[in-house]
C-alpha cells in the first residue's frame, strides 16, 4: 500500500507545475556489472521522477539484482561456499537541489533469495527474506572543475550495507565534441553480518556515447575473508 500510494503521488502531484510546452524527461532506465575475484553481479532498474530530473520532487526507483559468489564461512573451516542471489527493491524517495549539490533519498521494501551450496546454515541471507532498506546519494560540483559524488545504503536483511566516496576532476576538450567527464579516486566499502569489503580505486564518470551515460571504476579491494583481487564496475543510464 505504502508503494501504490507513493507511485500515485509521483503521478498526480507535480504534472500541474510544468509547463506544457517544457519538454523533460521522466524515465531513466540504469544497468550495471560488478565482478572481482569472489563474485559476479549485475543490475537493471528504472527511476521514475514525475517533474523531471532537473527539479526537486518524488522519485520512484526499481531495481533488480543477480549474481552469483562463494565465501569461506567461520563455522565450516575450509570449506567454500558457493552462491547465486536475486534481490529486487522497490524504493520511493525525493530529489533535493540546492546549489551545485544535489541529493536522492530513497526508502522502501526489497526481497532477496540467496542459495547456498552447501548450505551455511548460520548465513541469515539464506532462502527467501524480506527488509527494508534505505539509500541516499549524492552529486556535488564542488567547483567548476571538480566533482565530490558518494552513495550509501543500509539493509534491515543482515545489515547489508554499502557506501562509497569518490572525487573528480573534470576533463573536456575539442576531440570529446566538448562533452566532459571526470576522473579520480573512490573509495567503496560493502559488507553484511559476517563479512566487509574496502575497495579503493580510480573512476570515470559521465561519459557520453550519443544517448547513454556510463561510468567505469577498476581498483583493489580486499574482504574479511583475506583475499585480496582487482574489481571492474561498469554503470549505464539513459533517460527515456
Amino acid at each position: 500500500m505504502p508503494i501504490a500510494a507513493a507511485f500515485l503521488m509521483c503521478i498526480l502531484w507535480p504534472a500541474g507545475r510544468l509547463s506544457a510546452q517544457e519538454e523533460y524527461s521522466q524515465v531513466m532506465e540504469f544497468s550495471g556489472r560488478d565482478l572481482w575475484r569472489n563474485g559476479v553481479f549485475a543490475y537493471s532498474g528504472f527511476l521514475f521522477a514525475p517533474a523531471g530530473f532537473d527539479r526537486d520532487g518524488l522519485m520512484l526507483k526499481l531495481v533488480m539484482n543477480a549474481g552469483v559468489y562463494r565465501y569461506w564461512p567461520g563455522n565450516m573451516p575450509g570449506q567454500e561456499v558457493r552462491g547465486a542471489a536475486w534481490q529486487t527493491q522497490a524504493m520511493p524517495g525525493f530529489r533535493i537541489k540546492r546549489g551545485d549539490a544535489e541529493m536522492k533519498f530513497f526508502f522502501g521494501p526489497e526481497w532477496q533469495t540467496h542459495w547456498l551450496w552447501p548450505d551455511d546454515i548460520d548465513n541469515r541471507l539464506r532462502g527467501r527474506n524480506f527488509g527494508l532498506r534505505f539509500a541516499a546519494e549524492l552529486w556535488w560540483e564542488a567547483t567548476p572543475r571538480t566533482l565530490i559524488t558518494g552513495d550509501a545504503s543500509l539493509s534491515t536483511l543482515a545489515t547489508s550495507h554499502s557506501a562509497r566516496i569518490a572525487y573528480g576532476w573534470r576533463v573536456t576538450g575539442e576531440l570529446l565534441n566538448d562533452e566532459n567527464f571526470y576522473v579520480g579516486p573512490e573509495l567503496q566499502y560493502l559488507g553484511a553480518d559476517g563479512y566487509g569489503q574496502t575497495r579503493i580505486g580510480l573512476h570515470v564518470t559521465s561519459m557520453r556515447t550519443e544517448e547513454i551515460e556510463w561510468s567505469l571504476a577498476i581498483g583493489y579491494g580486499r574482504d574479511t575473508d583475506g583475499y585480496s583481487s582487482p574489481y571492474v564496475r561498469l554503470g549505464l543510464a539513459q533517460r527515456l
